[in-house]
């Protein structure tokens, strides 16, 4: 396994990341020095970006690349850093070789274990109080529903429910784990369908999919150019070029035509260009109604007027 660790300066750090998330869509893992900023991009001979597509990336920002092997073990290894979390108090996203309330994080960062509730109306697992528990593996690729995006699409999925808006089928573009679609399933959507490009995600959210005991309808689909029928709700956690390339496909069918969602909720963005993906959706008929940010990402919610 090869680390490819990609330096670049904190004033070019956005642009940067959002050249790298194109060429490793499904993730990069990133570490703040006092004068840089490196994202690190893990992968097998052949299966990461050549050299002069990363430079091209990274373009005047570039500090340096590095490339160093990653121990045989960190196959191992990487299991723990990944940790339950507590999504708006309510829905558990975990790895199956944890319980929900081993080392548990709450969706902000702050430590929180069984017997501590501090966020109201929330409820420790097991207890009888609602919470729902999301089972995900991710492979070494997929995520596991800790990364900010992710997050950020759940506390639109939850109010979304919150409204009376569940219960209806369902669309996940670019479903990846499975994670997004899984909880949609669990809190009453139905029938869900996942997309995505790559296989391996597809065979995550299979495998997912049945050890939540839910079912997923799954199609490899190049959303930057094919666009299928979509459910009244749509979750889209992907990155803002195909993002505002799915807007640009949803902006040719007619407003009331069949397949035409009432309700994105996107993430996946970079603060910077929440202003372009916005502006793409409204050209598609969808108006923003609500934007979320955690730390370096961005998400918004979209509904047909």
């Amino acid at each position: 396994m090869i680390r490819l660790a990609v330096r670049c300066s904190p004033a070019q750090a956005e642009a940067v990341l959002a050249e790298l998330t194109v060429l490793a869509p499904n993730g990069v893992e990133e570490e703040r020095g006092p004068d840089y900023v490196e994202y690190a991009l893990y992968g097998g001979e052949g299966e990461l970006p050549e050299l002069g597509e990363i430079e091209a990336a990274a373009g005047d920002g570039l500090v340096e690349v590095v490339a160093t092997e990653v121990p045989d073990d960190w196959a191992d290894r990487w299991r723990d850093f990944h940790r339950p979390i507590l999504v708006g108090g309510r829905l558990w996203v975990r790895p199956s070789w944890t319980e929900p309330d081993a080392g548990a994080e709450r969706e902000d960062g702050v430590e929180r274990r069984a017997g501590s509730d501090e966020r109201q109306g929330g409820s420790v697992p097991g207890n009888g109080s609602g919470t729902i528990d999301v089972v995900v593996d991710p492979g070494r690729a997929f995520g596991t529903g800790a990364h900010q995006t992710t997050r950020l699409c759940l506390e639109l999925l939850l109010e979304l429910e919150a409204a009376g808006e569940s219960g209806g089928e369902l669309t996940d573009l670019g479903c990846g784990s499975g994670v997004l679609a899984i909880a949609a399933a669990k809190l009453g959507w139905g029938p869900v369908s996942g997309y995505d490009h790559e296989p391996e995600a597809l065979e995550a959210a299979a495998a997912n999919a049945a050890a939540n005991d839910v079912e997923l309808a799954l199609e490899r689909v190049n959303l930057r150019e094919r666009l299928p029928a979509l459910a009244p709700t749509v979750l889209a956690n992907m990155t803002s070029p195909v993002l505002i390339a799915v807007a640009g496909l949803l902006a040719s069918r007619p407003p009331e035509g069949s397949g035409t969602p009432r309700a994105i909720a996107c993430s996946g963005i970079l603060p910077a260009e929440l202003d372009e993906v916005a502006a793409a959706f409204a050209a598609a008929g969808l108006a923003e109604r609500r934007r979320r940010r955690e730390g370096d990402w961005a998400a918004l919610l979209f509904k047909r007027p």
